[in-house]
Formats: C-alpha cells, sequence, structure tokens
C-alpha cells in the first residue's frame, strides 16, 4: 500500500514518539459512527477506536474529524494540553489524519505529525500502543 500524502515516514514517527515522551497526545480521527464512515469499521477491527478508559492506548483520544463540516471537538483534549504539545493524528490509513493534523495547526497547534493509521503497518507499528 502507497503511503498516502502527508503521512509521515516511519523513522520520523519514531523520533517525535522518542521526543515526546510522556508528552505524546494521540489523535484519532475515526468516527465511532460506522454508518457515517463505513471503512472506519473495517480498521476499528485491526486497532479498536482509542479508549482511555480500560488503559488501553493511555495517549489516544477519539476526536473523529467531521467532513461535513470540516471540524473536530477539541474540547476533548485534555487539560493540560499546549499549543506545543507533541500530537500525533490519525485515521485509517492517513486521509483524515492529514484533515486532522491540518485543522490542529489552522488552530494554532504547533507541534503535530500526521501518523498514517493502523493500514500502514510500519508507521502504525511506531505509535499504534500510545
Amino acid at each position: 500500500m502507497a503511503r498516502k500524502p502527508g503521512v509521515s515516514e516511519p523513522s520520523e514517527i519514531a523520533a517525535f514518539v522518542a521526543d515526546a515522551g510522556d508528552k505524546l497526545i494521540v489523535v484519532d480521527a475515526r468516527n465511532p459512527d460506522f454508518e457515517l464512515e463505513p471503512g472506519d469499521a473495517k480498521s476499528s477491527e485491526k486497532a479498536p477506536l482509542a479508549q482511555t478508559s480500560d488503559g488501553y492506548r493511555p495517549a489516544a483520544y477519539n476526536i473523529p474529524y467531521d467532513r461535513p463540516t470540516d471540524s473536530m471537538d477539541l474540547s476533548i483534549l485534555p487539560d493540560t494540553t499546549t499549543k506545543q504539545t507533541p500530537i500525533i493524528t490519525h485515521c485509517g490509513g492517513g486521509g483524515r489524519g492529514q484533515k486532522a493534523k491540518d485543522f490542529l495547526l489552522a488552530n494554532g497547534y504547533e507541534n503535530v505529525i500526521n501518523g498514517g493509521g493502523p493500514e500502514d503497518a510500519e508507521c502504525w507499528a511506531e505509535f499504534g500502543e500510545k
């Protein structure tokens, strides 16, 4: 599978994760409403949507990128998030992850990369458990 435009290379993701340490936030831009986004059902079979209540992917937050409004509810981000907090966005393969990255950058976040998603196994291996 070809890497989608804007998705960072695995080596860049690995360095970003290492530099971020425990400050890293992962934004899962997939939609839990699989009727609205049927492709998200497929990628959630490989990697469930971000969940923090049971400890799975403790740095990840499910903040769907809404295609009709080209927006995201950034109030879901932790209160400790600053404009410099290191953030990796992802969806299933990187398309919406790039839209999420662009949205965050447009809203003043400065330290954001697109990690692709579980369909890009090389990239996912660098941050998928975060």
